[in-house]
């Protein structure tokens, strides 16, 4: 049997957390940042949990974590 082979693209964006959950960062923080306010780009720095419903479709790209 061939080993499972982990989504590179998925394991750049998702980190899988000690609980099982999968976090990953909001995108359009790295330029064009003149015409963002203060308030949307705190928010940008904030990492995020996937969804629920998400969580099976990460999983399967992600097998080994």
């Amino acid at each position: 049997m061939p080993k499972i082979k982990t989504n590179r693209a998925a394991a750049k964006r998702f980190k899988k957390t000690g609980t099982g959950k999968f976090v990953f960062s909001k995108s359009h923080a790295s330029h064009i940042l003149t015409k963002k306010t203060r308030k949307r780009k705190r928010g940008l720095r904030l990492s995020q949990i996937i969804d629920k419903t998400n969580r099976k479709s990460i999983k399967l790209l992600l097998p080994n974590g």
